[in-house]
């Protein structure tokens, strides 16, 4: 089963846990990652970006943290659900709905 966060309770964003949690980090997260890809499209050498990619990575992060603290059984489902089945979502629908019950969309 994979975990969802390390022992100091910090997010650990493996696949499983970034797709569990994608459609709440397009929501909350938008404008960062607006502003990153924004910044990535204007200036193609990567050093430009690097404090926007830090912003939509705090926000992702920080995200996850909140959203385990708030849910975390059904969040612990989702992203093992997810991770047993390979990030395939058909699969896992039950415990997509549990999270999304607990933790709504906003």
């Amino acid at each position: 089963m994979a975990n969802v966060v390390d022992a100091a309770g910090e997010p650990i964003p493996t696949s499983s846990v970034l797709m569990a949690a994608a459609k709440h980090i397009e929501i909350n997260c938008m404008s960062e990652n607006v502003e990153f890809l924004k910044c990535k499209k204007k200036d193609p050498n990567p050093e430009k970006c690097l404090d926007k990619g830090r912003q939509a990575t705090r926000c992702a992060l920080g995200l996850l943290k909140e959203l385990y603290q708030r849910c975390k059984g059904p969040m612990e489902g989702y992203v093992g659900c997810m991770y047993y089945h390979t990030n395939e979502f058909d699969l896992c629908r039950k415990q997509q709905q549990a999270f999304e019950k607990a933790c709504p969309l906003e």
